[in-house]
């Protein structure tokens, strides 16, 4: 049999090198590129690192102990020696900025984490094989759902008392519901499709086609939801925080922070003390929502290039 010529400049030669060129994208591809044409999501991917990154690096960073005191410094105002001011008790505000990041990140993530992996499992027990299990799982969720969270949330911290990992574990155990809705509607969607029919086919037991076959497929709304929630229990950490209920001073969190400054003189007198950390929660929060939104889109089929 004739081989052909791929002597650089023939035909063939050229129509391979287009071959190898017009090579389809991967999905993963695709989707960077679908997230780096939203350019506010890419804006709070970037600044999002940043805050991640000083938070993490906080003890290198930040020039003073976030429990030093300095009574003569007072409230004093943003300048050469204290970059963003003091606060009431003479601390440094951007070393207690850089160490209640840590503690907000820190409650966001790990509490978003337990509660994805919570609803998750949940969602897909339910939707998988539905029935009197479904409906029971999602009468539960809706009870749940149906009492208002923020006097949920107040109830709990009240009976356990406050503390960073009491706090982690009430918003885990109080924020799956959405995320259990969510992967049950994926479920109920993905167990008809023609893959998940082959694999009951074959034999293939129930917990591999969950989590080997039908949760990978499924990963991009809970990927989007996560992304999402975390901006959420920020701002509720910081809520329970400034009314006295979740981190305890001296430890520092952007919300006991807000806590200190509502004094009405000192919110006059000085302005830097309720701004740096009220600015730090907004900016945080509307980063996680335009990567959530991004994140979104990308993961989105249905959405055009």
């Amino acid at each position: 049999m004739s081989q052909p010529n791929l002597t650089p400049g023939t035909p063939n030669t050229v129509a391979l090198n287009q071959g190898v060129a017009n090579k389809p994208d991967t999905m993963t591809k695709i989707i960077i590129n679908k997230f780096l044409r939203n350019k506010l999501a890419v804006i709070g991917a970037v600044i999002l690192t940043i805050i991640i990154l000083a938070a993490v690096f906080a003890p290198v960073i930040a020039p003073y102990s976030f429990e030093e005191q300095s009574l003569i410094d007072k409230l004093k105002p943003p300048g050469e020696e204290y970059l963003l001011g003091t606060d009431k008790f003479g601390r440094d505000l951007l070393t207690r900025l850089l160490f209640g990041a840590r503690i907000s990140l820190l409650v966001g993530f790990v509490s978003v984490f337990g509660a994805i992996t919570i609803g998750t499992l949940i969602g897909s027990v339910a939707g998988y094989f539905g029935g009197k299990l479904d409906a029971i799982l999602m009468r539960f969720v809706d009870i749940l759902l149906s009492i208002p969270s923020i006097f949920l949330l107040i109830t709990l911290v009240t009976i356990f008392q406050p503390g960073v990992d009491k706090l982690i574990l009430i918003f885990a155990l109080t924020g799956w519901m959405g995320t259990a809705r969510l992967v049950r509607g994926e479920f109920l969607s993905l167990r008809t499709r023609e893959f998940v029919l082959a694999s009951k086919t074959i034999g293939t037991r129930s917990h591999t086609i969950i989590f080997s076959h039908i949760l990978p497929n499924a990963m991009g709304p809970i990927i989007v939801s996560a992304t999402l929630q975390i901006g959420g229990v920020i701002l509720a950490e910081s809520a329970l925080s400034y009314l006295g209920l979740g981190i305890q001073p001296p430890t520092p969190s952007w919300g006991n922070m807000l806590q200190d400054a509502q004094n009405f003189t000192i919110m006059l007198t000085a302005w830097w003390y309720p701004l740096f950390p009220g600015l730090m929660i907004l900016i945080t929060v509307l980063c996680f929502n335009f990567v959530g939104d991004g994140l979104r889109d990308a993961l989105d089929p249905k959405v055009n290039d």
